[in-house]
């Protein structure tokens, strides 16, 4: 989303993806009242499709245990399709051992809440995701402006034979130029001339 305007609700959608209706339908409500926009599916292969198809899916919480595909193994295959921008993965969980959080977060997830879970502790992670997103927003705008300013920029490198009477250098191959034609030619400079002081009183004395 590099270019675009800084990441909001507005334009942020979140994927629910849960197998039990009522949780389902309770995590919708509440996501919609925070203001932000949701696409909910009630299995691990939906959930693997939708980002293919919503490239403003930002954020993702995934219930751990769905059928068709369980929710680590979709966040193995988010974080292994590298042509995907980044999805914040929070995964949404009964298991509460140390084992099991190690796992989800080896396979890829970027949080994890314990169910069942508090709505303000959702909200609050939510808003660390969002903070984190900007953050990586931000970084790819900065990146994607330094390299336009470095296709822009042709740099002279490397040892450079000049002529020390008339100061004329010479090319790669073997050909005696000016220094303004094989400055132009290879770099994006443009000249003018102008006169210096030294010259000026040199040859201007008037």
């Amino acid at each position: 989303m590099s270019g675009d305007k800084p990441l909001t609700k507005q334009n942020l959608t979140i994927l629910a993806a849960e197998d039990d209706f009522v949780s389902r339908r309770i995590l919708e409500k509440n996501l919609e009242k925070w203001g932000y926009e949701v696409i909910s599916v009630d299995n691990g292969a939906a959930a693997l499709a939708e980002p293919e198809k919503q490239d403003s899916i930002r954020i993702a919480l995934l219930d751990w245990m769905m059928p068709e595909v369980d929710g680590l193994e979709v966040c193995r295959r988010v974080r292994n399709n590298l042509n995907s921008h980044y999805i914040y993965i929070i995964m949404l969980t009964a298991k509460d051992r140390k084992e099991d959080i190690s796992a989800g977060l080896e396979a890829g997830a970027d949080d994890y809440i314990v169910k069942p879970y508090q709505q303000v502790e959702l909200r609050s992670r939510l808003l660390s995701a969002r903070r984190i997103l900007e953050l990586e927003h931000r970084l790819a705008e900065k990146i994607d402006d330094l390299e336009e300013a470095l296709s822009q920029v042709k740099m002279l490198k490397g040892f450079l034979p000049i002529c020390s009477h008339c100061k004329n250098v010479r090319d790669d191959e073997g050909y005696w130029q000016s220094v303004e034609i094989f400055v132009h030619e290879h770099s994006d400079a443009v000249f003018s001339h102008s006169v210096c002081p030294d010259c000026l009183e040199k040859h201007y004395p008037e």
